[in-house]
């Protein structure tokens, strides 16, 4: 399905935004490139930016490269508010785990919801960027 030009990476992205555009949320898609840095300059492109400015990630499979990836992003770009989604939130992070993908962002302290995106989050007022 092709929306605003846009290609979705995901079944699960095509539904999450699909639901958006029915419920006339608007959204922008992958409109961002945020850097981050390791041992070199990368790039993360997030999912959906809501208009109140909160960050979306949305993942069926959260692998340990996904949450090293998160957790630089989140702490390099501090004046972002950055939640994730999750298809399936009581995931183990891996079989022999017993950890959830939901149990790893409540430590982190990452906001996450299941499987759509809040209607909360949507009507969260914008924040100021924290300084």
């Amino acid at each position: 399905m092709k929306i605003d030009n846009n290609r979705y990476r995901s079944k699960y992205e095509e539904d999450v935004c699909s639901k958006l555009h029915k419920s006339k949320v608007p959204f922008e898609y992958e409109t961002i490139n945020l850097y981050y840095e390791i041992s070199e300059q990368r790039k993360y492109i997030p999912d959906i930016i809501l208009p109140n400015g909160i960050v979306i990630e949305l993942k069926g499979r959260f692998t340990s490269k996904d949450r090293k990836k998160m957790l630089l992003v989140i702490a390099q770009h501090p004046d972002l508010d950055i939640r994730m989604v999750f298809m399936r939130p009581n995931n183990k992070l891996n079989k022999n785990s017993r950890t959830t993908y939901a149990q790893w962002c409540d430590k982190n302290n990452i906001k996450w919801a299941n499987k759509y995106i809040p209607t909360e989050w949507i009507r969260e007022a914008k924040k100021h960027p924290k300084r």
